[in-house]
């Protein structure tokens, strides 16, 4: 018997030898809405796990992707990349998870798993090239992978997370993406109580990297143009906050901070943020993608600064983060929609028009 399924669905039989029709929504071309779909998800592999989706949120990656803003994509598309929901069949090799468990899905859904950057727990950076859980090509036949606006998925045992007892599993989706994002460099850069961190930006992004850094004991504060947020930073648990666009603020702290992380997402200058750190400060950008302008050398020379990028963390660190999280019950500010609004959230990121992550809550249909 190669699987385990659930009672009174479809037989282990079916589960493992025949594909399983899916529904959800995406998009046929860049200049198009999102529309109802639907597929075929693969028949399980020995080690897959089928999981039914309850919630996935609303990435600003995947409305650039619907409308190919990065060029490359394979339409037609069906985003999301944070994802939970409940195992409903496992394969004969699976061993971690069980029929039931509540589970997670990121950003990847294979990589080799032999490569020494797999073996060292960064699969992000596989030497072959991670499989994303969208508009990637899967190892095996090829097919573009379909991403969570659906109602299950099917995924490599490997890349499938633990949601940690007592969760409320209606808030984690956006952990899987906007939780690992800010988490990875915090920890990779060893941000604790004796840092003092700054975070650029106070969006999707931004407001976990605030509540994460609060949680490692870090003295946090917030950096944004817009002086209404500072009481919304204070309350996610920044300590201060310093408006960019006044002279004076940004003066009075040169040289104040070990740690800026930047979650800005479009192109921007960074030479006054880079006056704000102190001796061997390091800038970790998370948020822009594109062409930056250029800055002042003598910028990062003068007093030994230094500025990196990060991505997502492996798969340890992921579940790293998840364990973290339910430890200090850390959790982003979300507005659940049905399906059928996701046009209208889609509208509404790009007015910046959410506070702060959206999840689609498919107990509202499809």
């Amino acid at each position: 018997m190669a699987t385990t399924a659930v009672p009174g669905t479809a037989s282990s039989e079916q589960a493992v030898h025949k594909p399983t029709s899916a529904r959800g929504w995406g998009a046929d071309t860049a200049d198009q809405p999102l529309r109802p779909m639907q597929f075929e998800r693969r028949a399980l592999r020995p080690d897959d796990v089928a999981i039914e989706i309850t919630h996935a949120g609303i990435c600003h990656s995947d409305l650039h992707t619907c409308r190919n803003d990065w060029e490359g994509t394979i339409y037609p598309v069906i985003p999301g990349h944070e994802i939970v929901g409940k195992v409903t069949a496992v394969g004969d090799e699976v061993t971690r998870h069980r029929v039931g468990d509540t589970v997670a899905v990121g950003c990847m859904v294979d990589s080799c798993t032999e490569c020494d950057q797999c073996l060292a727990g960064w699969e992000v950076f596989c030497r072959k090239g991670c499989v994303q859980t969208y508009n990637s090509a899967d190892y095996h036949d090829g097919t573009i992978s379909k991403g969570g606006y659906t109602d299950h998925i099917v995924v490599r045992d490997h890349f499938v997370f633990k949601v940690p007892d007592g969760m409320d599993v209606s808030r984690v989706a956006p952990l899987l993406c906007a939780g690992i994002t800010t988490y990875s460099p915090l920890r990779q850069y060893n941000v604790g109580p004796t840092t003092r961190m700054a975070v650029v930006g106070l969006g999707g992004l931004g407001h976990m990297g605030v509540k994460i850094g609060a949680a490692l004991g870090a003295h946090v504060t917030m950096i944004t143009t817009t002086p209404s947020k500072g009481d919304d930073a204070r309350e996610l648990g920044a300590h201060d906050v310093i408006i960019s666009t006044d002279p004076a603020q940004m003066e009075a702290a040169v040289t104040r901070f070990d740690f800026i992380l930047n979650t800005i997402p479009v192109s921007h200058e960074i030479d006054g943020y880079l006056n704000l750190l102190g001796r061997s400060g390091r800038m970790v950008i998370v948020g822009a993608l594109m062409q930056m302008p250029g800055f002042v050398g003598s910028n990062l020379i003068w007093w030994n600064r230094a500025v990196g990028g990060s991505a997502i963390g492996g798969i340890p660190e992921t579940q790293e983060m998840l364990d973290f999280c339910a430890e200090k019950g850390i959790y982003p500010d979300v507005e659940f929609i049905a399906m059928s609004e996701v046009n209208e959230a889609y509208e509404r990121l790009l007015r910046n028009d959410v506070r702060y992550r959206f999840v689609i809550d498919m107990s509202r249909g499809l």
